[in-house]
């Protein structure tokens, strides 16, 4: 640490030699000899006598001489030169310039002579270093960060280059963010190319596309409908009560993953196992199980793997087993079990009514006066289709359930095998890849040809062989006596003549007379050899209108008498 280099302080000596143009006092140090040599000092300040220290009063030297730039020569006047700094008077007698009052102060003194500026120092100022310290000491080193000041650019261009900056980097985020929403779009528009394209060919696949689906056509590019394969049930629901049975196919065509319930209607033909003609509904009760889907393999092409007879108090146990269905209701059901007319319906007309077993039994089976068997045929089809719904798919409990319901089946259909069977077809239901066909049925019974393309052929990947009736006269009877069992009876009859027997349904109100109509002249033998076998008069036949595909139609009246045989 430095001393501070105070007059008087230590073996140096020091002289008031003026004061600077704050009003300062300056020092120096006095030297041990007083040099012969001048300089000149441009800045040396004058003082008045008696003032200051007058180094040449003491010493007997003359002032240093001025020199005169002009002509190169040094002057020997002791004050001709211009001290700007002099306290005191000009030579020529003129008062310079006295900024903090020194020539009022120092009136009456001698002028102080100049003072070389090397050697003054303020007081409380660290003094000169020794000479030898600066010898020792090592040349400093100046580096390029001490005169930052040369390369700092002043407060403007700093502004201007923030400015060329911000906008720059916002331009390009904005620039930046247009490449991304672009990249999003394309990325987007291909993700959706690529999902369409995804979801035509699983269609394509499956075969659910419109123009390539078995249900519609078997066109080159879907699986020929014959090749697929189908696994086929039987289902025949039979009324314990109020009599009369339902017969629908259950299809799981594993090919295209779709499953359909092929509802068929009670007239459809077929040939029994004695060679006759008859109905469906008439082989379920004559012929059996067995018999009924021999027959139906025939007349469809078709390979039934099972039958399952449904009897209505099953099919009650079964729907509150799965916990009721849904079903869209086209009419309102009564009460079976009401004592009073007017009473509430069991099951009301509308949108997802929901059904217990009670009310889907009396749904399924119920067929309103002079309604067609196809209505009732299509309301069993819905209940079927609600149970599906409900089924768990999974085999174990679908079996589980089965075995639940105690029922006996028939031996080429088993528990498990039943319960397996309607767990895949519960699992097309709840996907939506299910649905119910009516087979159309003409009137005598035979298959149209709309028929054999549209469901036969590409539901059930067969070919309908209706009856050979060649040789035979069908003969289509309509029930308006009032007593159920007549249709029986003349069916009997007319098919022990040889006649092809269709039945005709139930008028929605009784006739008294019998009738027997022909449509041409070729058919009025025939019309009469039908009479003569039902043992009606020769005047109930007459010519007429009769229904398609049949070629002689009947009116059974309150006067038909059956025969004792």
């Amino acid at each position: 640490m430095n001393d501070r280099y105070d007059p008087g302080y230590g073996d140096d000596q020091y002289e008031l030699v003026g004061y600077d143009e704050y009003g300062r006092p300056v020092y120096r140090q006095v030297p041990a000899q007083q040099t012969q040599q001048q300089t000149y000092d441009p800045y040396a300040q004058q003082q008045q006598q008696g003032y200051g220290y007058d180094p040449y009063a003491t010493t007997g030297q003359q002032p240093p001489a001025a020199y005169d730039y002009g002509t190169g020569q040094q002057q020997q006047s002791a004050y001709g030169s211009y001290d700007p700094y002099a306290s005191g008077q000009h030579q020529h007698g003129t008062a310079p310039h006295d900024p903090y009052g020194q020539a009022a102060a120092g009136a009456g003194t001698a002028q102080q002579p100049r003072v070389a500026e090397q050697t003054a120092h303020i007081p409380q100022q660290a003094g000169p270093a020794d000479e030898e310290d600066v010898r020792d000491r090592p040349e400093r080193e100046y580096h390029t960060e001490q005169f930052a000041f040369v390369e700092d650019p002043d407060d403007n261009s700093e502004d201007v280059i923030d400015w060329l900056k911000f906008t720059e980097n916002r331009t390009e985020r904005r620039e930046e963010a247009r490449r991304r929403a672009r990249s999003r779009i394309v990325a987007l528009v291909v993700v959706l190319a690529l999902a369409a394209v995804g979801g035509v060919g699983y269609l394509w696949y499956a075969g659910k596309l419109p123009a390539l689906s078995s249900d519609d056509s078997a066109t080159g590019t879907a699986t020929a409908a014959g090749a697929q394969k189908r696994d086929v049930i039987v289902v025949h629901l039979h009324d314990t009560k109020g009599g009369g049975t339902a017969t629908a196919l259950l299809v799981d065509n594993t090919t295209t993953k779709r499953g359909t319930t092929v509802l068929l209607p009670n007239s459809l033909a077929l040939t029994s196992d004695d060679g006759t003609t008859t109905t469906l509904a008439k082989s379920v009760e004559d012929d059996g199980s067995d018999g009924t889907r021999d027959a139906l393999d025939t007349v469809l092409g078709t390979d039934i793997q099972g039958t399952w007879r449904l009897d209505t108090p099953y099919l009650q146990n079964l729907v509150d087993l799965v916990g009721n269905i849904d079903v869209d209701t086209d009419t309102d059901v009564p009460d079976p079990g009401a004592e009073k007319k007017g009473a509430a319906p069991l099951v009301n007309q509308g949108k997802a009514q929901t059904l217990s077993g009670k009310m889907a039994v009396a749904y399924a089976t119920y067929r309103a006066p002079g309604e067609a068997q196809n209505a009732q045929l299509e309301r069993f089809g819905q209940v079927l289709q609600g149970v599906l719904r409900k089924l768990s798919s999974d085999p174990q409990a679908a079996t589980t359930t089965i075995q639940t319901l105690a029922q006996i089946l028939d031996p080429s259909l088993t528990d498990k095998d039943l319960g397996t069977f309607l767990a895949g077809l519960s699992d097309l239901a709840k996907g939506g890849d299910y649905r119910t066909d009516l087979l159309p049925v003409r009137t005598d019974g035979t298959l149209s040809a709309q028929a054999s393309e549209g469901v036969v052929k590409n539901v059930l990947g067969g070919t309908a062989k209706s009856p050979d009736k060649d040789a035979a006269v069908s003969v289509s009877v309509q029930n308006a006596s009032g007593v159920k069992d007549n249709t029986e009876k003349a069916r009997v009859v007319l098919l022990n003549g040889g006649f092809t027997f269709l039945e005709g349904g139930t008028p929605g109100s009784a006739q008294a007379t019998s009738k027997v109509t022909y449509a041409d002249a070729a058919g009025k033998a025939d019309a009469a050899e039908v009479a003569k076998t039902l043992g009606l008069p020769e005047g109930s036949v007459t010519k007429g209108r009769i229904s398609a595909g049949a070629d002689i139609a009947v009116v059974l009246g309150q006067d038909y008498k059956p025969s004792s045989d």
